[in-house]
């Protein structure tokens, strides 16, 4: 009882610590009240009208390929930003959409990578991508670089390609610094065995963690039938949390012993201390994916992330007013950061 007490007042300690120190100048708009409502209604609502994309090819050593959307800009540019999407996002999310409409804007180029499977046509292998394929991402930025030598290249994950981006900034360590200029992490579940945790149970499995294994299940069928994988179909059928499609699927066909060894090794916080790329690390602290009490405090980064917590925001949910709202804060923030000094 006593050490559940200090818990409780280690917990109320770190939040204090979050709230007054990682402060940021985003506020949601008083008529989006809760992390929920400001993640769904911006997932919901389309801000942003259509982007021009030309979509190219690449094949992978292994194999497969990728499909990657690129925007060009109105004249030359050597300023290149790149993202990652969320977990079975697109081109298309609503994030991707502000953030290439908004480089283009500024004279920049933009890319959106397409994980494996996620472009609209199911990849050629068994495997899939995962939230901790950092050599996917290696091999990715590197050949960005190469095809654009002259050019800054800036690198931005969201949600899961949040944690891999970041995965990979502290693998590499020095390395990343002749690839990628700066980098930016929005709403990334840094901790996943909590963010298993939170999504796993309760309404937030009803309303968030039900939608994803709909589309992941229907994605493992389709490989059972392409590929005849040893996985029963009634077991897919009945995956219903995030431990269970990923013990049954992703664990065992990306090398890894478990869901919990998935989780253990592909999350980024304990990488965070190998940062050498300047970096944004932007999570609401209501962001109903990831626990407030799991988000890195100073210590535990390096002196390069720059650590940024509005208290409001949902996950990837950063609409501003007024009434239905915009989504150009969160762009706005993460060019402005890219464009800032090299420090």
């Amino acid at each position: 009882m006593a050490q559940a007490r200090l818990d409780e007042l280690e917990g109320a300690r770190r939040n204090v610590t979050l709230a007054d120190e990682f402060s940021s100048g985003y506020r949601a708009p008083w008529w989006l009240p809760g992390g929920d409502l400001q993640t769904l209604y911006a997932y919901a609502v389309r801000f942003n009208a259509p982007v021009a994309y030309r979509r190219e090819r690449w094949e992978t050593p292994d194999g497969d390929f990728l499909d990657i959307d690129e925007v060009e800009p109105d004249r030359p540019s050597t300023k290149f930003v790149v993202l990652f999407h969320g977990l079975e996002g697109s081109s298309q999310s609503h994030y991707a959409l502000g953030l290439m409409a908004h480089a283009r804007r500024y004279g920049w180029r933009g890319a959106v990578v397409h994980f494996r499977g996620c472009s609209g046509e199911a990849n050629r292998l068994p495997r899939s991508y995962h939230c901790g394929d950092s050599a996917e991402i290696d091999w990715i930025v590197r050949r960005l670089k190469e095809r654009h030598p002259r050019s800054d290249l800036y690198a931005v994950g969201v949600s899961l390609g949040g944690n891999v981006l970041l995965k990979w900034l502290g693998e590499s360590g020095e390395a990343a610094r002749a690839i990628v200029k700066r980098a930016a992490a929005v709403s990334a579940p840094v901790d996943l065995n909590a963010a298993a945790r939170v999504l796993d149970f309760g309404y937030r499995k009803i309303i968030y963690t039900r939608a994803f294994l709909r589309s992941l299940r229907k994605k493992v069928l389709r490989k059972i039938s392409n590929h005849r994988l040893e996985i029963q179909i009634p077991e897919v059928l009945a995956c219903a949390t995030f431990r269970a499609i990923d013990e049954l699927y992703t664990a065992p066909f990306h090398g890894f012993a478990s869901a919990e060894d998935y989780w253990s090794r592909s999350s980024s916080k304990p990488l965070l201390k190998r940062i050498e790329v300047p970096t944004l690390l932007l999570n609401a602290r209501n962001d109903p994916f990831l626990p407030e009490r799991a988000l890195p405090l100073g210590s535990e980064v390096s002196d390069r992330v720059t650590l940024e917590y509005p208290a409001s925001g949902g996950h990837v949910g950063f609409v501003s007013s007024p009434f239905p709202g915009s989504f150009d804060w969160m762009p706005r923030r993460i060019v402005k950061f890219f464009s800032a000094c090299q420090r």
